[in-house]
């Protein structure tokens, strides 16, 4: 590598994404819940997702034999609730509002978007794994501004006019 590890993730900040949260419940039937960015579409038929967890992700194993899971895309005014679930150790839920979803995965109100997913497959790549999931519910507000996340920090979506390429 002509690179070190800051470098290349510096370089990948780069990239403007979105926020989401991802939830299941454990085997002892307790709610789980990470802030992932690594997120996106992988097939419109059947419509599959993908996402990514750190190996050493204390979350791990929650979602390695789930039956179910949660995406949520979070909206423009919930930097808090994403920085809520990047925390471990601590219980990201108290305190909110949730509702029931797929195989009773906790579902977060009020945001841009909840997308409920069947496990579809497992691949191990680098110090992460990668799940692919199959959508089987979902709900959205389209008129909702996503929350952003570039160079380290979350951002906001300007309105200003882009040229055709």
């Amino acid at each position: 590598m002509s690179f070190d590890l800051r470098t290349f993730r510096d370089t990948l900040g780069l990239f403007v994404t979105g926020v989401t949260v991802i939830t299941t419940r454990d085997e002892a039937g307790a709610p789980v819940g990470i802030t992932a960015n690594s997120f996106n579409s992988v097939s419109l038929d059947p419509p599959l997702i993908l996402w990514s967890v750190g190996m050493n992700a204390l979350s791990l194993a929650a979602f390695a034999q789930a039956r179910a899971f949660a995406v949520h895309i979070l909206r423009d005014d919930q930097a808090a609730l994403s920085q809520r679930f990047a925390r471990s150790g601590t219980d990201k839920f108290a305190n909110l509002k949730i509702e029931s979803g797929l195989h009773d995965v906790p579902l977060l109100p009020e945001c841009a978007a909840r997308l409920e997913c069947l496990p579809y497959a497992q691949h191990p790549a680098g110090d992460h794994i990668l799940f692919i999931a199959e959508v089987q519910r979902l709900a959205s507000d389209p008129d909702a501004l996503p929350l952003v996340y570039h160079g380290g920090r979350y951002a906001e979506l300007a309105d200003k006019p882009v040229s055709a390429f």
